[in-house]
């Protein structure tokens, strides 16, 4: 039985003051967040353009699976140069730790809701055709390609927008405007389902960059998210 006392407070309120902290946005330079909103102006317009363009391609071609990995590239390095990016942390059991447990979690949770939101939509053609349109990629090449380019845009889009971007808008609403603008950019895709995905998961990661303070919360989530995805939805859809 778990104790609670003035400095170790029961698990449950210990997850509930995790996932609801507001984390305080770092002080930057004039100059750094000036390049920081530079840099992610003209990179979301490249990513956003990027994926539009793959998404002329069809299942199958080599070219949409390379593009990926770029974009994926773009990302990053976008991020990377729009200044520093921080790990975050979440105080559990009277310690500060790395989020690690955190974002992980989330992303089982978050995972297993999408897999039992996907045998509903099965039996709704309009909506399943949506979502056998995205699955139609990952299961014209090798799982393990398709596993690669999971693991290396989730990081990518974790490290951009719930790190670089989130940042750019300091306080001024960074969880709201960070998932608004992440949708629109997946939107680019052209297909409603990305849509509405980008909509929950950026959410949720941003969410969890506003309550930790970092992108490692939301890069395990999204991270084991795209795994459960890509590997457990196929099936479900008889690909």
């Amino acid at each position: 039985m778990t104790q609670t006392t003035p400095n170790r407070p029961g698990l449950l309120r210990e997850f509930t003051d995790i996932i609801t902290k507001v984390s305080v946005p770092y002080h930057e330079p004039k100059a750094v967040v000036l390049r920081r909103r530079i840099v992610v102006a003209l990179v979301l317009v490249l990513g956003a353009a990027m994926l539009g363009f793959m998404h002329t391609k069809q299942p199958g071609d080599a070219w949409f699976y390379w593009l990926s990995l770029l974009l994926g590239a773009v990302w990053a390095v976008g991020a990377l140069v729009s200044g520093p990016l921080h790990l975050g942390m979440v105080r559990f059991r009277g310690r500060g730790e790395r989020p690690v447990f955190t974002g992980t979690g989330v992303g089982l949770v978050l995972g297993g809701f999408f897999i039992l939101g996907a045998l509903v939509v099965q039996h709704i053609p309009v909506l399943a055709d949506g979502v056998v349109g995205v699955l139609e990629f990952t299961t014209q090449i090798s799982w393990r390609l398709v596993v690669l380019i999971a693991i290396v845009n989730a990081i990518a889009e974790e490290m951009f927008f719930r790190g670089a971007l989130f940042s750019a808008f300091g306080r001024h609403q960074p969880m709201v405007l960070s998932t608004l603008f992440y949708v629109v950019a997946m939107m680019a895709a052209g297909n409603p389902t990305v849509g509405v995905a980008a909509l929950v998961v950026g959410t949720v990661c941003a969410i969890e960059r506003r309550a930790t303070g970092g992108v490692l919360a939301p890069v395990l989530t999204h991270l084991v998210w795209g795994l459960m995805m890509v590997l457990a939805l196929p099936p479900i859809f008889g690909m």
